[in-house]
């Protein structure tokens, strides 16, 4: 019987330790390693993730937004942090007083980062975004773009600690775009060391590269979803070993028998085709658990697969559970890991969603508690 309220996240940080562990001895050792922990850690936890993976091999971390970046500091962690994305000109003061290192994509941009750290009397370290064909933020690698960059350089109160771009189709078969892009940046970063004499971080390096493109790994790499247990995609080279980190449980709160010929749920979609036992699994759409599962996926009941029938609502499902011996009002549901020698994954979930694995674990909501185990003991945290 499921001992928490309702539902929860259970996030494995003995699995995180393992994969970065595993990550860091992939790596060259001269190469730094940032661990991606935007967006919640993936769904995970930041600040609990961030400090497991710091302590087992992460040199520093990125994250996407300053905001994410201030909740780290506010949990403790001191450790170099990048800020990945756009930050807003009313935040740059947070930017300062935390220490961040933000991202910049355009010398406008550059300018007025400079012009707060001089009301503010401090410096700030910055890190150059090269666009080589993500077409999303960074300097195109254009000669006006180097005079751009050079300018930069020259302003006062900022530090250009790194120079770095982005890969937009490393986890493919084809890796020919992946190697155009590494030219476009090796090219770029070449003529700019020529021209800037500051010793900076150069890094181009995703999940994907790491896996499968060890000759990108320039001075840093920038793990994200292999720290979490899952693959960029089903193309990749599985070379490091790793564990999926989260498991999303929940319980029976209802069963009734029901005969042939009942509809269930939402729209009558689903219609018994025997008399039938229906649980009722309090999670739904508002949680994460997508509506398209509804008829489509399955739970792990006393180790077996039972199909979810009818619609998915905000808050609630129905899986028949008819083949199941013994099932009662408080059993565990395994929603998404492992139970017995049965296991639904990241990845089957993805499928039925049409959708990724990052999606799947990224949208666990908020009002999901995540529960942590590290080591034998367990806690939890409201996320």
């Amino acid at each position: 019987m499921l001992t928490y309220e309702r539902i929860v996240a259970e996030i494995d940080l003995n699995k995180a330790a393992s994969n970065m562990r595993h990550i860091r001895s992939h790596v060259p050792p001269h190469s730094k390693i940032m661990a991606i922990v935007k967006a919640d850690g993936y769904g995970h936890g930041a600040a609990a993730l961030s400090h497991v993976l710091l302590a087992n091999g992460a040199d520093c971390l990125g994250v996407a937004i300053c905001d994410e970046g201030v909740a780290l500091r506010e949990s403790d962690i001191t450790s170099p942090i990048l800020v990945l994305g756009y930050t807003s000109p009313d935040q740059y003061a947070d930017l300062l007083h935390n220490g961040l290192t933000q991202t910049v994509f355009s010398y406008d941009m550059a300018v007025a980062l400079s012009a707060a750290c001089a009301r503010a009397n401090k410096t700030l370290d910055i890190h150059i975004k090269i666009d080589t064909g993500m077409g999303r933020l960074g300097f195109l690698p254009t000669e006006t773009s180097m005079e751009d960059v050079l300018r930069i350089s020259k302003l006062p109160h900022l530090t250009i600690t790194g120079v770095y771009s982005h890969l937009s189709d490393a986890d493919g078969i084809d890796k020919s775009f992946a190697h155009e892009q590494y030219e476009r940046f090796v090219t770029f970063v070449e003529a700019l060391k020529q021209n800037i004499p500051d010793d900076f971080i150069v890094h181009i390096a995703n999940s994907a590269a790491i896996l499968d493109l060890p000759s990108f790994g320039f001075d840093m790499v920038r793990p994200g979803i292999i720290l979490y247990g899952l693959y960029p995609s089903a193309e990749v080279n599985r070379s490091i070993a790793l564990q999926p980190c989260m498991t999303l449980k929940t319980m029976i709160s209802n069963i009734k028998e029901v005969d042939k010929g009942t509809t269930i749920g939402y729209g009558r979609s689903h219609v018994t085709n025997r008399r039938t036992i229906v649980a009722t699994i309090p999670v739904g759409y508002a949680d994460g658990y997508r509506r398209q599962l509804g008829n489509r996926g399955h739970i792990l009941v006393g180790g077996q697969f039972a199909p979810i029938i009818g619609r998915v609502c905000m808050d609630q499902f129905m899986a028949d559970v008819t083949d199941i011996p013994s099932v009662g009002v408080g059993d565990e549901v395994v929603l998404m890991g492992r139970q017995g020698v049965n296991e639904i994954s990241a990845d089957d979930l993805a499928t039925l969603e049409d959708t990724i694995n990052y999606e799947v674990v990224c949208n666990v909501s908020r009002r999901v508690p995540r529960v942590y185990v590290y080591g034998q003991s367990t806690t939890s945290k409201i996320l």
